[in-house]
């Protein structure tokens, strides 16, 4: 759950094609319907409502499907109208930059490497929140280490495959023992509408922070801001002490 929309922020491009494009009203009841069914049903029906709301979002043209909370409780986002599968064969990680070794990660490396858990809330900069959601991979620390991160670098950009997200935190936050490769949530591997086969999380910040699709992780001299900073976000997007907003924080 990549980009999201601050308070009177901007609007997505998809929300801005879909501005003043009337939808009719068995689209909106029959929608709204399938929000409320997530919550009355089974996990096993609410898993089944999040893969569909996941697709549908894709080619909704009227972004209603971004909206509605489902079975875990999140929404989905993207800045794209489409996003690339990568799966354990054709998924790669690039780290390089201010670096001594750059490196190109398979999926199955990362997996063999120490993986952390870290449970915590997960923090929507547009007011929803799941409690207690546990996320888990390779600190981001420890590639850094394995790279050899370079004197003079203060900053570290990540790149994602849906070909346009950004983010970007300083060296400093990207050493945090809570901010992860993430490859699993909530104990399955990372779906591809979350953000799989592996995501940036970023525990004490603004979940899109936490960038989606992670393809680059580039360590640069200063921080350059993301692709929602560049449209009104905060740049340090501490939950409750950042973007307006006074929510508890999450880590």
């Amino acid at each position: 759950m990549n980009p999201e929309q601050p308070p009177q922020g901007p609007e997505s491009p998809d929300e801005a094609d879909a501005r003043g494009r009337p939808v009719g009203r068995r689209v909106l009841l029959g929608t709204l319907g399938l929000g409320a069914l997530g919550v009355v049903t089974a996990p096993t029906l609410q898993r089944g409502l999040e893969s569909f709301l996941a697709g549908a979002s894709e080619k909704d043209p009227t972004g209603l499907t971004g909206l509605l909370p489902n079975g875990g409780g999140f929404r989905y986002y993207s800045v794209t109208s489409s996003v690339p599968r990568r799966n354990a064969g054709t998924y790669r990680l690039t780290v390089d930059g201010l670096v001594d070794r750059p490196t190109t990660y398979t999926l199955a490396r990362l997996r063999a490497m120490p993986q952390t858990r870290v449970v915590r809330d997960v923090q929507c900069v547009t007011g929803w929140r799941v409690p207690d959601t546990p996320f888990e991979g390779v600190r981001l620390s420890r590639l850094l280490d394995a790279a050899g991160v370079r004197p003079g670098a203060g900053a570290v950009r990540f790149t994602c495959f849906d070909g346009a997200y950004s983010e970007s935190l300083t060296l400093d936050q990207a050493r945090r023992a809570d901010v992860l490769v993430a490859l699993r949530m909530r104990d399955e591997d990372i779906t591809h509408a979350h953000g799989g086969p592996a995501r940036l999380y970023v525990a004490p910040m603004y979940f899109y922070k936490s960038a989606k699709w992670l393809s680059g992780i580039t360590v640069t001299g200063d921080v350059e801001p993301g692709y929602w900073e560049e449209r009104g976000y905060d740049i340090d997007a501490w939950v409750g002490r950042s973007n307006g907003r006074d929510d508890e924080p999450t880590s």
